[in-house]
């Protein structure tokens, strides 16, 4: 039963980790889109907004890291926290 719940522990885990991800992807897509509609329009793209980019990377590692270490260190309040978001994102679907 524990190795189970170790087990989808580290699934929810691996699965967080890879929507912030593709999350991430689709941001620095989305920049490459920027950068040659910019240079389409003679404008260039400023380094500070890549230097961003790189920050929300690191950024996005570290809450990853950070949401690892609390559903390690604390199951049963992750397990609540899941258990409430569900609860009530299906009463926020389930009205008319």
């Amino acid at each position: 039963m524990v190795a189970a719940k170790n087990a989808g522990r580290e699934e929810e885990l691996a699965a967080s980790k890879e929507a912030a991800r593709e999350a991430l992807d689709k941001l620095l897509e989305a920049k490459e889109h920027f950068r040659q509609a910019a240079e389409k329009a003679g404008l260039d793209v400023k380094e500070e907004a890549v230097e961003q980019l790189a920050k929300g990377r690191a950024k996005v590692d570290e809450l990853s890291d950070e949401a690892s270490l609390y559903m390690n260190d604390k199951p049963l309040q992750t397990l609540g926290i899941a258990v409430l978001g569900g609860f009530v994102l299906s009463h926020l679907l389930s009205r008319k």
